[in-house]
């Protein structure tokens, strides 16, 4: 409450002094002359109280309590102290800051005219033809254009100073008033007493962690105890998973096999009889071409009778010329000859003949063979498929 009755005290001398300028600068403004004159108009005095008014702070802040709540007040520091170094209100400022400050200021401010400067100025335009432009200094005061200013060296000597002391320590001076007293043994403490209830906490907890301690180790021992056993029960059924799967591995390995062994006996069984079905096919064709081609080979003239052949090419020429020339000779011996002649004609037929019986004979001994052959074949093979039948029937067995 005293804070904020400062704050309305120093807000009255103010607007007090504000009000006896503003007079002030009136009356000279009306005197025109030159001279000064200081006149004030009249005014009531303030009344000044010494506390704040209640209804004027709630009027002022809107609630009751801000009044009193001395966390409200902007010279109060909030928070932790320790966290930011706060300084106090009549710090001095860092003098090396102001002059950085002060220099960035003049350098934006330069910066800000010479952008002003190129925007606002024209600039040069092109030389005319036959001509050229040349820098040269147009300032009032002309200086020597170098690229190193001129420098020189200049010397100073202080005089001494002596060491400052070192500031005394600083020791506040004592506030209050001192006061004794004498405390016999036993008055305000008996160690016998007071630390029976520490050592009742101190061994109570001691046994407590030691107890749990001891219930940790045995539930981790019987964790280890249950994770060992479940690791045999574990590494029990991944060997008989394993097994299981090895056995499956080898039953559907043998399936396999023995798929492909019946499916080879099938094949073999279906090449045998197609063969079998082949070789009694082309026996019953050959069978019956053989006596076909025989025949016909026989028609063509491709089998003969030597006899017969050479009576034809050699005997039957010989005397057909023998009797062309000897026709006329002949005739008288007719009657002779027709007996030798139809001799000889008769023993050729025989002949003949006893040759074409061979030939049949031949011929019907050939096929009798090329029969027993097939029919021995056929046996064979009724055979062999028998056999095959037989071995399959005992491996399925088997």
């Amino acid at each position: 409450s005293g804070l904020g009755g400062g704050e309305e005290i120093e807000r009255e001398r103010h607007e007090a002094a504000g009000s006896e300028r503003a007079g002030a600068r009136m009356v000279s403004e009306q005197d025109g002359g030159g001279g000064y004159a200081f006149a004030q108009q009249p005014r009531a005095v303030a009344e000044t109280r010494k506390y704040r008014d209640p209804g004027m702070a709630t009027q002022q802040h809107g609630d009751e309590r801000l009044s009193v709540n001395i966390m409200w007040d902007r010279r109060v520091v909030r928070g932790n102290t320790y966290a930011a170094q706060v300084l106090p209100a009549t710090s001095v400022p860092d003098p090396v800051a102001l002059q950085k400050e002060a220099e960035e200021r003049k350098l934006r401010e330069l910066k800000q005219r010479q952008k002003t400067r190129q925007v606002a100025r024209p600039t040069t335009p092109e030389a005319v033809a036959g001509r050229r432009h040349a820098v040269i200094q147009t300032d009032n005061f002309l200086e020597e254009i170098a690229d190193r200013p001129a420098e020189m060296e200049m010397e100073t000597q202080t005089d001494p100073f002596m060491d400052r002391p070192p500031s005394p320590l600083f020791l506040p001076m004592k506030t209050g008033v001192d006061r004794e007293t004498q405390i016999v043994e036993g008055d305000l403490f008996d160690f016998d007493f007071e630390v029976e209830p520490i050592l009742l906490v101190m061994v109570g907890k001691t046994l407590e962690q030691s107890l749990m301690e001891v219930l940790e180790e045995e539930e981790l021992a019987n964790m280890r105890a249950h994770q060992d056993e479940f690791d045999q029960i574990r590494a029990a059924e991944l060997a008989e998973a394993q097994r299981m799967e090895d056995a499956e591995r080898r039953r559907h390995q043998e399936k396999e096999q023995r798929m492909l062994q019946e499916r080879e006996r099938v094949e073999n069984e279906r090449k045998t009889a197609a063969k079998v079905a082949a070789r009694g096919f082309s026996h019953r064709y050959i069978g019956d071409m053989l006596s076909d081609v025989f025949g016909g080979l026989e028609g063509t003239g491709f089998f003969f009778d030597p006899l017969v052949k050479e009576i034809q090419d050699t005997f039957v020429p010989w005397l057909l010329e023998g009797v062309a020339g000897d026709f006329a000779a002949a005739a008288a011996a007719q009657e002779a000859v027709s007996g030798a002649i139809g001799g000889a004609l008769s023993s050729a037929q025989a002949q003949l003949e006893a040759a074409e019986g061979i030939r049949l004979e031949h011929v019907k001994r050939r096929e009798e063979e090329a029969a027993a052959a097939a029919a021995a074949a056929e046996a064979e093979a009724a055979a062999a498929a028998a056999a095959e039948a037989a071995a399959a029937e005992a491996e399925e067995e088997g």
